[in-house]
């Protein structure tokens, strides 16, 4: 169960995503070290992640598993 999902940092994107005006991916930290992950065109729907599932997340990535 999420404790803190308060967003504490700016969302941002990535520099490669394509300029001001592309569709993007957005993160941002939440007080409990997790993270808050949104569509740049829909900002309302936020999905929350804990820190465990975001290192998770980030293990997938590194390993290629979403290649």
């Amino acid at each position: 169960m999420r404790k803190n999902r308060e967003v504490v940092t700016p969302f941002i994107k990535s520099s490669a995503s394509g300029g001001p005006n592309t569709d993007c991916v957005e993160v941002a930290h939440t007080a409990d070290g997790g993270r808050a992950v949104r569509d740049s065109k829909n900002p309302e729907a936020v999905q929350y992640y804990t820190p465990t599932e975001w290192a998770a997340f980030l293990t997938g990535v590194r390993a290629g598993e979403f290649d």
